[in-house]
Protein backbone atom coordinates (compact mmCIF):
# COMPACT_ATOMS: atom_id res chain seq x y z
CA UNK A 1 0.00 0.00 0.00
CA UNK A 2 3.06 2.32 0.97
CA UNK A 3 4.55 2.08 -2.40
CA UNK A 4 0.82 3.44 -4.39
CA UNK A 5 1.65 7.01 -2.60
CA UNK A 6 5.13 7.25 -2.20
CA UNK A 7 6.97 9.11 -5.28
CA UNK A 8 9.37 6.55 -7.03
CA UNK A 9 12.58 8.44 -7.51
CA UNK A 10 14.18 7.56 -10.94
CA UNK A 11 11.09 6.09 -12.45
CA UNK A 12 11.88 6.34 -16.04
CA UNK A 13 8.34 6.78 -17.24
CA UNK A 14 8.55 10.21 -15.34
CA UNK A 15 10.52 11.40 -17.91
CA UNK A 16 7.95 11.57 -20.49
CA UNK A 17 6.12 14.60 -18.52
CA UNK A 18 9.46 16.19 -18.79
CA UNK A 19 9.63 15.49 -22.91
CA UNK A 20 6.30 16.77 -23.13
CA UNK A 21 7.08 20.47 -21.33
CA UNK A 22 10.63 20.37 -23.39
CA UNK A 23 7.88 19.97 -26.86
CA UNK A 24 5.48 22.96 -25.74
CA UNK A 25 8.25 25.17 -25.11
CA UNK A 26 10.36 24.90 -27.94
CA UNK A 27 7.89 26.78 -29.09
CA UNK A 28 7.93 29.25 -26.68
CA UNK A 29 11.62 29.39 -26.59
CA UNK A 30 11.84 33.33 -25.94
CA UNK A 31 9.95 32.46 -22.18
CA UNK A 32 13.33 30.75 -21.93
CA UNK A 33 15.93 32.51 -22.96
CA UNK A 34 14.55 35.92 -21.02
CA UNK A 35 15.66 33.77 -17.98
CA UNK A 36 18.89 34.45 -18.77
CA UNK A 37 18.53 38.31 -18.43
CA UNK A 38 17.33 38.57 -14.64
CA UNK A 39 20.49 37.58 -13.05
CA UNK A 40 22.13 39.93 -14.88
CA UNK A 41 20.06 42.79 -14.59
CA UNK A 42 19.72 41.97 -10.37
CA UNK A 43 24.06 41.89 -10.11
CA UNK A 44 24.15 44.91 -12.25
CA UNK A 45 21.73 47.17 -10.41
CA UNK A 46 23.17 45.95 -6.88
CA UNK A 47 26.94 45.93 -7.96
CA UNK A 48 26.34 50.06 -9.09
CA UNK A 49 23.70 51.52 -6.73
CA UNK A 50 24.11 49.64 -3.55
CA UNK A 51 27.14 48.26 -3.73
CA UNK A 52 28.76 51.54 -2.97
CA UNK A 53 26.28 52.84 -0.86
CA UNK A 54 26.54 50.33 1.54
CA UNK A 55 30.36 49.55 1.58
CA UNK A 56 31.89 46.48 3.23
CA UNK A 57 30.72 42.99 5.13
CA UNK A 58 32.63 41.33 7.51
CA UNK A 59 31.52 37.87 7.35
CA UNK A 60 33.42 34.86 9.07
CA UNK A 61 36.53 36.36 8.76
CA UNK A 62 36.32 37.88 5.25
CA UNK A 63 35.99 41.79 4.19
CA UNK A 64 33.84 41.57 1.14
CA UNK A 65 31.50 43.67 -0.98
CA UNK A 66 28.08 44.86 -0.46
CA UNK A 67 27.41 42.80 -3.87
CA UNK A 68 29.65 39.89 -3.37
CA UNK A 69 27.37 39.31 0.42
CA UNK A 70 23.63 39.81 -1.62
CA UNK A 71 24.63 37.61 -4.84
CA UNK A 72 23.94 33.88 -3.34
CA UNK A 73 21.01 35.35 -1.78
CA UNK A 74 19.75 36.28 -4.65
CA UNK A 75 21.07 33.66 -6.50
CA UNK A 76 18.64 31.34 -4.06
CA UNK A 77 15.92 33.70 -4.52
CA UNK A 78 15.94 33.08 -8.23
CA UNK A 79 15.91 29.23 -7.31
CA UNK A 80 12.95 29.57 -5.66
CA UNK A 81 11.07 31.95 -8.16
CA UNK A 82 11.42 30.17 -10.79
CA UNK A 83 10.31 27.05 -8.91
CA UNK A 84 7.56 28.59 -7.82
CA UNK A 85 6.69 28.92 -11.45
CA UNK A 86 7.14 25.95 -12.76
CA UNK A 87 5.62 23.85 -9.67
CA UNK A 88 2.80 26.23 -9.31
CA UNK A 89 1.53 28.47 -12.31
CA UNK A 90 2.03 26.04 -15.05
CA UNK A 91 1.00 22.85 -13.51
CA UNK A 92 -2.39 24.85 -11.69
CA UNK A 93 -3.08 25.24 -15.40
CA UNK A 94 -3.01 21.57 -16.57
CA UNK A 95 -4.46 20.46 -13.33
CA UNK A 96 -7.45 22.90 -13.02
CA UNK A 97 -7.79 24.57 -16.66
CA UNK A 98 -6.92 22.50 -19.29
CA UNK A 99 -7.16 19.35 -17.46
CA UNK A 100 -3.99 18.18 -19.56
CA UNK A 101 -3.25 15.44 -16.65
CA UNK A 102 -6.46 13.34 -17.14
CA UNK A 103 -5.35 12.95 -20.63
CA UNK A 104 -2.17 11.71 -19.04
CA UNK A 105 -3.58 9.69 -16.78
CA UNK A 106 -5.28 7.79 -19.40
CA UNK A 107 -1.90 6.05 -20.51
CA UNK A 108 0.61 3.73 -18.90
CA UNK A 109 1.79 6.99 -16.67
CA UNK A 110 0.15 7.69 -13.43
CA UNK A 111 0.61 10.14 -10.63
CA UNK A 112 3.59 9.44 -9.12
CA UNK A 113 4.98 9.75 -12.98
CA UNK A 114 3.09 13.05 -13.48
CA UNK A 115 4.90 14.43 -10.08
CA UNK A 116 8.02 13.26 -10.56
CA UNK A 117 7.99 14.57 -14.18
CA UNK A 118 6.76 17.87 -13.29
CA UNK A 119 10.24 18.39 -10.60
CA UNK A 120 12.24 16.82 -13.67
CA UNK A 121 11.03 19.69 -15.60
CA UNK A 122 12.04 22.47 -12.72
CA UNK A 123 14.90 20.75 -11.87
CA UNK A 124 16.58 21.42 -15.71
CA UNK A 125 15.47 24.78 -15.88
CA UNK A 126 16.59 25.58 -12.64
CA UNK A 127 20.04 24.23 -13.83
CA UNK A 128 20.51 26.44 -16.67
CA UNK A 129 19.42 29.43 -15.25
CA UNK A 130 21.52 28.70 -11.82
CA UNK A 131 24.60 28.24 -14.04
CA UNK A 132 23.93 31.35 -15.74
CA UNK A 133 23.59 33.38 -12.47
CA UNK A 134 26.59 32.11 -11.57
CA UNK A 135 28.75 33.10 -14.86
CA UNK A 136 27.45 36.43 -14.75
CA UNK A 137 28.80 36.33 -10.88
CA UNK A 138 31.91 35.85 -11.78
CA UNK A 139 31.77 38.29 -14.60
CA UNK A 140 30.45 41.04 -12.65
CA UNK A 141 33.48 40.14 -9.72
CA UNK A 142 31.04 39.20 -7.39
CA UNK A 143 32.38 35.78 -6.84
CA UNK A 144 35.59 35.77 -4.33
CA UNK A 145 36.36 32.19 -4.21
CA UNK A 146 36.69 29.32 -6.83
CA UNK A 147 34.58 27.43 -4.78
CA UNK A 148 31.22 29.73 -5.90
CA UNK A 149 31.07 26.72 -8.77
CA UNK A 150 29.69 24.86 -5.39
CA UNK A 151 26.81 26.76 -5.38
CA UNK A 152 25.41 25.31 -8.99
CA UNK A 153 24.45 21.82 -7.36
CA UNK A 154 23.03 23.68 -4.29
CA UNK A 155 20.67 26.13 -6.02
CA UNK A 156 19.52 22.73 -7.92
CA UNK A 157 18.92 21.66 -4.66
CA UNK A 158 16.90 25.20 -3.31
CA UNK A 159 14.75 24.20 -6.33
CA UNK A 160 13.98 21.10 -6.03
CA UNK A 161 12.84 21.64 -2.33
CA UNK A 162 10.31 24.22 -4.04
CA UNK A 163 9.67 22.62 -7.06
CA UNK A 164 8.45 19.94 -4.64
CA UNK A 165 6.63 22.12 -2.12
CA UNK A 166 5.32 24.24 -4.69
CA UNK A 167 3.57 20.90 -6.18
CA UNK A 168 1.76 19.97 -3.37
CA UNK A 169 0.52 23.41 -2.69
CA UNK A 170 -0.38 23.70 -6.26
CA UNK A 171 -3.20 20.78 -5.40
CA UNK A 172 -5.01 23.20 -2.70
CA UNK A 173 -5.21 25.86 -4.86
CA UNK A 174 -9.31 26.59 -5.35
CA UNK A 175 -8.80 29.27 -8.06
CA UNK A 176 -6.43 31.93 -9.69
CA UNK A 177 -7.18 34.27 -6.78
CA UNK A 178 -5.34 31.96 -4.33
CA UNK A 179 -2.15 32.92 -5.99
CA UNK A 180 -2.29 35.97 -4.38
CA UNK A 181 -1.35 34.09 -1.37
CA UNK A 182 1.64 32.35 -2.90
CA UNK A 183 2.63 36.25 -3.21
CA UNK A 184 2.56 36.82 0.30
CA UNK A 185 4.40 34.14 0.91
CA UNK A 186 7.09 34.96 -1.27
CA UNK A 187 7.64 38.48 -0.73
CA UNK A 188 8.23 37.58 3.28
CA UNK A 189 10.92 34.81 2.25
CA UNK A 190 12.77 36.86 -0.60
CA UNK A 191 12.67 40.21 2.25
CA UNK A 192 13.65 38.30 5.48
CA UNK A 193 15.43 35.38 4.76
CA UNK A 194 19.00 37.12 5.32
CA UNK A 195 18.99 38.00 1.62
CA UNK A 196 20.09 41.60 2.26
CA UNK A 197 21.25 41.51 5.75
CA UNK A 198 22.59 38.79 8.54
CA UNK A 199 19.35 37.66 10.36
CA UNK A 200 21.91 38.92 13.45
CA UNK A 201 20.19 42.16 13.25
CA UNK A 202 16.95 40.61 13.50
CA UNK A 203 15.45 40.82 17.05
CA UNK A 204 15.80 37.36 18.34
CA UNK A 205 12.29 36.33 18.10
CA UNK A 206 12.23 37.17 14.77
CA UNK A 207 15.75 35.64 13.99
CA UNK A 208 14.27 32.12 15.54
CA UNK A 209 11.49 31.94 13.01
CA UNK A 210 13.46 33.08 9.84
CA UNK A 211 16.13 30.23 11.02
CA UNK A 212 13.40 27.64 9.52
CA UNK A 213 13.23 29.45 6.79
CA UNK A 214 14.15 26.84 3.99
CA UNK A 215 15.13 30.30 2.06
CA UNK A 216 17.19 30.92 4.72
CA UNK A 217 18.86 27.69 4.38
CA UNK A 218 19.78 27.87 1.10
CA UNK A 219 21.26 31.51 1.16
CA UNK A 220 23.20 30.49 4.03
CA UNK A 221 24.28 27.53 2.25
CA UNK A 222 24.81 29.22 -0.87
CA UNK A 223 26.72 32.07 0.26
CA UNK A 224 29.19 29.68 2.60
CA UNK A 225 30.08 27.66 -0.79
CA UNK A 226 30.50 31.17 -2.85
CA UNK A 227 33.28 32.24 -0.06
CA UNK A 228 34.74 29.17 0.69
CA UNK A 229 33.92 28.67 4.51
CA UNK A 230 32.70 25.33 4.99
CA UNK A 231 31.07 24.24 8.49
CA UNK A 232 29.36 21.16 9.43
CA UNK A 233 25.73 22.98 9.98
CA UNK A 234 26.22 22.95 5.69
CA UNK A 235 25.79 19.59 5.47
CA UNK A 236 22.60 20.13 8.41
CA UNK A 237 20.74 22.52 6.02
CA UNK A 238 21.15 20.66 2.69
CA UNK A 239 19.71 17.37 4.57
CA UNK A 240 16.97 19.93 5.78
CA UNK A 241 16.22 21.03 2.24
CA UNK A 242 16.35 17.42 0.94
CA UNK A 243 13.73 16.31 3.45
CA UNK A 244 11.41 18.99 2.82
CA UNK A 245 11.81 18.18 -0.38
CA UNK A 246 11.03 14.59 0.06
CA UNK A 247 7.66 15.59 2.22
CA UNK A 248 6.50 17.70 -0.88
CA UNK A 249 7.42 15.30 -3.22
CA UNK A 250 4.93 12.55 -1.31
CA UNK A 251 2.25 15.17 -0.42
CA UNK A 252 1.93 16.09 -4.06
CA UNK A 253 1.29 12.53 -4.95
CA UNK A 254 -0.91 11.55 -3.16
CA UNK A 255 -2.96 14.97 -3.39
CA UNK A 256 -2.56 14.51 -7.17
CA UNK A 257 -3.85 10.50 -6.46
CA UNK A 258 -7.10 12.35 -4.56
CA UNK A 259 -7.88 14.40 -7.62
CA UNK A 260 -7.24 12.76 -10.46
CA UNK A 261 -8.04 8.94 -9.78
CA UNK A 262 -11.73 8.28 -9.03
Amino acid sequence: MLTRVLPRFGSRRSTHIFERNFMVYRSQWLMLVSGFFEPFFYLLSIGIGLNSLVGNFHVGGQVISYATFVAPGMLATSAMNGAVIDSIFNPFFRLKISHAYEAVLATPLDVNDVALGEVWWALARAGIYAASFIVCMALLGDANSVWVVLCWPAAVLTSFTFSALGLAACTYMRSWQDFDIVALVQLPLFLFSGTFFSISSYPGWLGAIVSVSPLYQSTSLLRGLALGQFAWIMTFRMAYLLVLAFVGLTLAARRFRRILVP
